[in-house]
């Protein structure tokens, strides 16, 4: 129910997004009130452990747009689906230095560090543009959440964790702006448009 539930708001989103007219990209989401004054939704705080055993925050990411998902490296379902588009979007923008690729793992127990890397590996990843991070699972759970993405432990599901495929797009102040159905091929080419059209309204605004 919680997977359609958030299928059905994405999908809401998508057609006011579409009404709007609107040649930018859109902000996605409801506008929340932050220190007294009201913005656009923001993802949520992050402290986790990248592939190199590196902490990193979201200000690590302040200079960078970049595409997220929410994983785990022993899925048996979607997930490989989902990184055959993350490595699609990947190799499309490997040129663009304000550009990276990110995913959180949901099952940090399994996914160490060094799993992460030997992953990334296997991949053939620039492991400089696509990161991977692991941290509490709580935590990271309800930070999935915050990037719209349906992600939930489930002693049912395969590999133990229910969880949907959306890749999002984010933009530097932490804004969500575009997303694809990872799931869906067809979705994948449309969001690399997205991302060039992001990343070119930051070099024309400098």
């Amino acid at each position: 129910m919680k997977l359609k539930l958030y299928t059905l708001i994405f999908g809401l989103m998508a057609v006011f997004a579409c009404n709007d007219g609107i040649k930018e990209l859109p902000y996605l989401g409801n506008k929340v009130v932050e220190n007294g004054k009201e913005i656009y939704h923001k993802v949520g705080q992050f402290n986790h452990y990248n592939q190199d055993s590196i902490l990193m925050t979201n200000q690590d990411l302040a200079d960078y747009i970049y595409v997220a998902d929410f994983f785990f490296t022993s899925c048996p379902s979607i997930c490989p689906k989902v990184a055959k588009e993350m490595l699609k979007i990947h190799d499309a923008l490997k040129d663009d230095p304000q550009v990276k690729v990110v995913s959180f793992t949901i099952d940090p127990v399994r996914d160490t560090p060094a799993k992460l890397k030997l992953y990334g590996d296997n991949l053939g990843i620039d492991h400089n543009k696509w990161i991977f991070l692991t941290g509490d699972k709580d935590a990271t759970l309800d930070l999935a959440s915050t990037y719209f993405v349906a992600a939930l432990e489930d002693a049912d599901a395969p590999g133990g964790f229910d969880h949907s495929g959306k890749i999002v797009l984010v933009d530097k102040e932490g804004h969500v702006r575009s997303f694809s159905e990872g799931t869906d091929p067809t979705t994948t080419p449309k969001l690399i448009e997205d991302i060039k059209k992001l990343s070119a309204s930051y070099k024309t605004s400098q």
